[in-house]
């Protein structure tokens, strides 16, 4: 029906597609005949009953302009804003991404003079976003429970977009609007995403705007994309959440305080799937004078490997408690995760730390090796005897190798994720960080830990996860 193309009939199905009742509307067909369309949703969709009617028939008021039934076009300026913001939105990740994308690009792109983002979070209305609002004024609108009849919480209720084109309309349809000096017009967006209300999205102009047609469609186009991209945010941020907090629970809450030590640690998530993996670290205070250093990462990216490394890292700390040399530590937990055969494997470096006799004890299972910075500047990738990764031949053993800790030493501990670089070969990466720490500052180590960090994340993309262990030895005095 082409006649049928005005924005206020898309208004009515929207409204009983959200409200889940049944809608009325009338319509004249071109050049005199009224029809009374009436609306009825199901699981399915839509079903629509027209049937004659006369002018008197309408409950709500209707479009009868005739000219506009034949359909006013969308000026090409228009579809390139709406594919431009599109575009934009596909790319946000979280709700912060959504919400500086609607309030920077989009006031401009409409000419509104404020805008407020606001979403539907336990029964009430948060402002989440706004740029323009006076604060004071959004304080009406936060926490509004979704009864309220404010334009901003209907439109959600109903589905249906508002738009008054003054300041008078606005205060007729909701009288206890509260007026913000130099604001003359409004467009209240509901924020519908798979069929559940959101938000709501608020635009205001400082002079009356009379809101035609074809920027209603973009209006209301727009915000369906908003919506989309809202719900999508909020899912990610709360994943993310969930992913950071199931990280953080399997990794030390605090480093042991150990006389003679100076240590840092750091975990960074990749930027990619849910934020969490397998990499972990500890250290392990065994007595005054001794510690077990433990660096390792489970293969895989995901919440299996988080899983498998909540149980690796336990069973490796165990040993170092109990006194295991490094050799055996690995080789048992080796026997270990043989046994549980996760279809994982597991590299991980175990170092033995003897502060009384200023030495160290190191065994590795297929991990990255070390770096050691002597106490006069130079720092170089120390050559370890290698060993197999966990989880594959339960008879593996793992050759320990002895090295001299004098006060000032420094030993970086890491997972491949800090040096590992598309196109760049993994023994030039290692020799480039131990070039990195040989022109470091070493006080404090918390900083040298951030510095390392910030580096690797600056030089390429990084798709795994990061995790850092420094140890420092004081010197004397």
């Amino acid at each position: 029906m082409p006649w049928h193309t005005d924005p206020a009939f898309e208004d009515h199905f929207r409204a009983t597609v959200v409200s889940r009742k049944p809608g009325y509307y009338t319509a004249m067909h071109p050049p005199d005949q009224w029809l009374a369309f009436e609306l009825y949703p199901d699981d399915s969709g839509v079903s629509v009953r027209i049937s004659p009617t006369g002018p008197g028939g309408d409950s709500q008021p209707a479009p009868t302009r005739t000219e506009t039934f034949q359909g006013e076009p969308i000026r090409l300026g228009e579809i390139y804003r709406v594919l431009h913001l599109a575009a934009a939105l596909s790319e946000t990740v979280g709700v912060s991404d959504v919400v500086d994308l609607v309030t920077e690009e989009m006031l401009p792109a409409f000419g509104a003079r404020t805008v407020a983002l606001l979403a539907a979070e336990n029964g009430r209305m948060r402002v989440i976003g706004r740029s323009g609002y006076n604060p004071s004024l959004l304080e009406h609108f936060d926490g509004m429970p979704l009864t309220h009849p404010a334009p901003a919480v209907r439109v959600l209720a109903t589905g249906v977009p508002s738009f008054f084109a003054s300041f008078d309309e606005l205060s007729r349809a909701y009288p206890p609007a509260p007026h913000q000096k130099g604001l003359h017009a409004w467009a209240f967006l509901p924020l519908i995403a798979s069929g559940r209300p959101v938000g709501s999205c608020v635009f205001a102009f400082d002079r009356p705007h009379p809101f035609p047609d074809q920027q209603r469609v973009v209006f209301i186009a727009l915000a369906g994309l908003i919506a989309q991209a809202l719900e999508r945010a909020r899912l990610y941020d709360t994943s993310n959440e969930l992913a950071k907090t199931l990280q953080a629970s399997l990794l030390p809450d605090s480093l042991p305080d150990l006389p003679g030590l100076d240590v840092a640690a750091r975990y960074v998530p990749s930027v990619r799937g849910m934020d969490i993996g397998g990499d972990f670290y500890d250290l392990v205070r065994v007595d005054d004078s001794t510690a077990a250093a433990v660096i390792g990462d489970v293969q895989g990216h995901n919440v299996n490997a988080a899983a498998l490394m909540g149980r690796v890292r336990p069973a490796i700390r165990s040993h170092a408690a109990s006194g295991a040399t490094p050799s055996q530590a690995l080789a048992q937990a080796n026997r270990q995760l043989v046994a549980m055969d996760p279809g994982r494997f597991v590299s991980c470096l175990y170092v033995h730390l003897d502060l009384a006799h200023h030495r160290a004890v190191l065994a590795t299972a297929g991990h990255p090796p070390p770096v050691l910075r002597h106490p006069d500047g130079h720092a170089k990738v120390l050559p370890l005897r290698p060993g197999v990764l966990l989880g594959i031949d339960p008879d593996a053993d793992y050759p320990p190798t002895e090295i001299p800790l004098t006060p000032g030493t420094v030993l970086a501990l890491y997972t491949d994720g800090l040096v590992e670089t598309p196109g760049v070969d993994m023994d030039d990466a290692m020799s480039g960080l131990a070039t990195q720490l040989a022109r470091a500052s070493i006080q404090p180590m918390d900083r040298l830990a951030t510095a390392l960090i910030d580096r690797a994340r600056q030089t390429a993309p990084r798709t795994d996860d990061i995790a850092l262990l420094l140890i420092g030895l004081a010197t004397a005095g």
